[in-house]
């Protein structure tokens, strides 16, 4: 559940902090007011996209924050941070998080409808993610696009092997070309990095054999040598370890440093003697690890990659030039996962079979105590061609609609208005959330090009909605603003040349007002006052009859308003 929101600097909004509560929490206002703007802020906490267009004129920062209480009552805090500088940072419970994190925990706790969503309904496309998401198909659809990936693997391996001679032969005489030019080279792993530490010695030897030459002397053979003036050193170390105990310890390593030091100087004096200032040798390092970059650049980008590659092109001509036993071998790959992928799409078809007739029957209900009482719906399942089965398997689903007496059934893309749209994507998430876990649904303008009793049929399905799940509504009808358990008011105000958003819950006369408001715009009358009045009072009473039976289930609100903005 969403308990708490605050927003500083997005948009509109200078400053807004708001408390939600269980059941249906309503925000009403003026067009453009800033109410999808709040849904908006919701949207960033659970991975939506940030831009520095959010930020309101004049600020750096821009700040969303929420508190989520899960099932077990614990307290989860999310924040999204947006800069004028285009970076954006996102924090769980103060850990840094990633957006990938955020939709995560927002598919765990919230769904989020906006505006124009119920436009996926006329892409036929579409439905069959519909159906499965009605049906609980995901084991299923997991099992499939595995069987088709292995299917693809195998048809691409047997459709190299089937080509006409031309593209065999060009196909072969390309793979013959990449890999000669790799075995030309004939690349060994970790030879560029190998050659590079190379190139680095050869090009300062000369430095190198002055500086070991130097060294060696200053060690060993010069007057001042620093191995020969070790004993005199050590004479009196012993003498002052005689005296004073804390110089045994030192006086105990002479031995082990002489040996070190005469160990280095050895060294020394080989690695002098070794190195050789060699401009051929170093002219063939440099051409070799030329050479090795061409590679790369071509089939990298590391040496390893180019490797890669060189098995990679053996096995494709490997598979091009393969005779007529591997050729049958990849046939009956092909053949074999084919079937396997066939078979496995099966079982989801006929899963989706049996869901789609209760489908159907879920929205029908539905739709007709949403004010299309006649509405009658077939989801309609057909068998795809074969070259066109896909990662869903190997049906083609599609929603069939008539909504008035008499008519036949057609696509639903066809004949729906936005309205029947509004309600029927109402209907199908009262369908997919009877068997979900409680959460929190945010429905801005669900509303959209309806009116009357549909209005109210819709407004009479988010209380109910409210019962079960937490219902944030963004509307402008009175019909659905009058059932809400909560009602919050969003308005703009203009002070010192600035814009700015303020929210406020609505209580008593405040709400009486505002629903006034709603159904008769500037000029609200007595009589629309007590039009309003009676509206919120049938909707109340309606509201705490459907609430019994829910009341051992929802949780108390914590919170007791909004704050209004700064």
């Amino acid at each position: 559940m969403l308990r708490f929101l605050g927003v500083r600097n997005l948009s509109v909004i200078d400053h807004l902090e708001v408390e939600f509560e269980p059941g249906l929490n309503v925000l009403t206002g003026e067009t453009g007011a800033g109410k999808s703007v709040l849904v908006e802020a919701i949207g960033l906490l659970v991975g939506g996209r940030a831009t520095t267009d959010l930020i309101r004129t004049g600020e750096s920062l821009a700040v969303v924050q929420a508190i989520f209480e899960d099932s077990d009552g614990r307290d989860i805090i999310v924040r999204r941070e947006i800069s004028s500088q285009g970076r954006s940072r996102a924090f769980i419970d103060d850990a840094l998080a990633t957006s990938a994190a955020l939709r995560d925990l927002g598919a765990k706790f919230l769904e989020l409808h906006g505006q124009h969503e119920h436009q996926s309904l006329v892409d036929p496309a579409e439905h069959v993610e519909l159906l499965d998401a009605y049906a609980a198909h995901d084991t299923l659809r997991r099992d499939v696009g595995e069987r088709f990936g292995d299917w693809r693997v195998a048809t691409d391996a047997l459709e190299r092997s089937q080509l006409s001679d031309r593209e065999k032969k060009a196909r072969i005489e390309m793979a013959s070309f990449q890999l000669q030019e790799i075995e030309k080279v004939a690349p060994l792993e970790g030879e560029d990095e190998r050659l590079a530490a190379e190139k680095h010695v050869l090009a300062n030897a000369d430095r190198l054999s002055r500086l070991s030459s130097e060294a060696y002397g200053a060690l060993y053979e010069g007057e001042a040598a620093v191995v020969g003036g070790l004993a005199a050193v050590f004479k009196r170390v012993t003498e002052l370890a005689s005296v004073d105990p804390r110089f045994n310890e030192y006086a105990a390593q002479r031995d082990d440093l002489k040996a070190r030091l005469e160990d280095l100087a050895f060294f020394l004096r080989q690695y002098g003697t070794e190195i050789e200032a060699s401009p051929d040798r170093l002219q063939k390092t440099e051409d070799r690890l030329a050479a090795l970059e061409r590679l790369k650049r071509r089939h990298g980008p590391l040496l390893i990659d180019v490797l890669a590659r060189a098995e990679e092109l053996r096995g494709e001509l490997r598979e091009l030039g393969a005779s007529e036993e591997q050729a049958a071998v990849l046939t009956e790959r092909e053949r074999s996962s084919r079937e396997a992928f066939r078979r496995t799409a099966e079982v989801l078809s006929q899963a989706r079979r049996d869901a789609a007739g209760r489908l159907a029957a879920s929205l029908e209900r539905d739709l007709k105590q949403l004010a299309m009482p006649a509405c009658r719906v077939e989801v309609r399942q057909t068998p795809a061609a074969e070259d066109s089965w896909t990662i869903r398997g190997i049906d083609d689903v599609e929603f069939f609609i008539s909504a008035n007496p008499g008519e036949d059934l057609r696509p639903l893309a066809r004949i729906a208005s936005g309205g029947e749209l509004s309600r029927i994507m109402l209907a199908l998430r009262m369908a997919t959330l009877s068997h979900a876990e409680r959460r929190t649904l945010i429905f801005d303008e669900v509303d959209a090009g309806i009116g009357g009793a549909a209005a109210d049929a819709v407004g009479a399905r988010l209380q109910a909605l409210g019962g079960r799940h937490q219902v944030l509504c963004v509307t402008h009808l009175a019909q659905i603003a009058a059932r809400g358990s909560v009602h919050f008011r969003i308005a703009k105000h203009v002070q010192s040349g600035r814009t700015s958003t303020a929210l406020a819950r609505l209580e008593d006369e405040q709400r009486v007002a505002e629903i006034g408001r709603m159904i008769a715009g500037a000029s609200v009358s007595q009589q629309v006052l007590a039009s309003a009045r009676e509206m919120l009072h049938a909707r109340t009473g309606e509201s705490e009859n459907s609430a019994k039976g829910e009341s051992e289930t929802a949780r108390p609100a914590k919170a007791k308003g909004g704050r209004r903005a700064r």
